[in-house]
């Protein structure tokens, strides 16, 4: 059988979980996602994990932090006057928003913390500083 390398095209089903069990992400319901192995596409651990497999191959990977969406950084949380943010932008914790920076480009942030005078947003990936969980099928090598 053909095994995959770098440059394939391919098809994978996937589950992606976290440490506790939770499914963060999944190609359950949906078409397989189609990729090029090594061209940066899809997080790193992940491509890595590719390689060498043929159709049908079933595998789980664990991915560390630094080969998936990196270690959380302190810069990227910033406390915001709570007035400065007008009053129809919901503020539940997790809430996803966008933001424009000075320099005019769009930001995704996630509120993370709410007091009386302050917001503070979080500008990190949702995943970033954890571990992940990968169970992959290798459905078709284009």
């Amino acid at each position: 059988m053909t095994q995959v390398k770098t440059g394939d095209t391919v098809r994978i089903h996937y589950t992606g979980t976290l440490n506790d069990g939770t499914t963060f992400d999944s190609s359950a319901g949906r078409d397989p996602l189609e990729f090029v192995v090594g061209s940066g596409q899809i997080i790193p651990g992940l491509d890595k994990a590719i390689p060498g497999m043929t159709v049908g191959d079933k595998k789980t990977v664990e991915i560390a932090p630094e080969e998936a969406y990196g270690p959380v950084h302190a810069e990227g949380r910033q406390a915001v006057p709570r007035q400065e943010i007008p009053d129809d932008i919901p503020l539940d914790l997790g809430t996803q928003l966008q933001v424009q920076t000075p320099n005019g480009q769009t930001m995704n942030v996630t509120v993370a913390e709410v007091t009386e005078t302050e917001v503070t947003l979080d500008a990190n990936h949702p995943l970033a500083g954890k571990d992940l969980t990968f169970a992959i099928e290798l459905v078709e090598i284009a």
